[in-house]
């Protein structure tokens, strides 16, 4: 037995053929959107009117009390945000304005336990511990769909490199 795949527009459900052209929409931001960014497919006739419908906007963030010290952000049309410029006009202002520095990388990441069963055998430089090792070799299975859904290599005990790395025992 087979199986099809039959893509549709998620725009509009239309089934698209192997022949039509897919058109990757990613919504960055939206007041529905609740856990990041999104990809949606579309044909090329679902999106045209897209740059129609363009608004100029202003993206401004507002550093005050009210926002628990972190920054409200803002859009607003940047005509509504122009006329906030009553002395003198906003693209003089912007031109003139202090540049604000992006903030300073952290060299500090969050360290990443690979002793977990959500981080063990992914690829690392560092030293695979005790911990990693054993839960790589007990729960191989587990290890080896989550890291193939993420599309990572899998850890296989027959490579020698792996072998040695998670302690697999090795022929010879």
């Amino acid at each position: 037995m087979g199986k099809k795949t039959i893509h549709v527009s998620d725009f509009t459900g239309q089934a698209l053929s192997p022949d039509d052209e897919v058109v990757r929409v990613v919504v960055l931001e939206h007041p529905d959107l609740v856990a990041g960014p999104v990809q949606l497919d579309a044909t090329p006739v679902d999106v045209e009117s897209i740059d129609d419908a363009t608004l100029d906007v202003a993206v401004v963030e507002i550093h005050d009390r009210h926002g628990g010290g972190e920054p409200r952000r803002v859009v607003l049309t940047a005509s509504e945000f122009d006329a906030m410029a009553t002395d003198v006009p906003m693209a003089q202002l912007l031109r003139t304005a202090e540049r604000v520095k992006p903030p300073k990388a952290r060299r500090t990441a969050e360290k990443i336990d690979y002793g977990t069963i959500e981080h063990a055998g992914r690829p690392h430089r560092g030293r695979v511990t005790e911990e990693e090792a054993r839960l790589v070799r007990d729960r191989l299975d587990d290890v080896n769909k989550r890291l193939a859904d993420a599309g990572i290599r899998q850890v296989d005990p027959a490579d020698p490199e792996h072998a040695a790395r998670y302690g697999f025992p090795t022929a010879g």
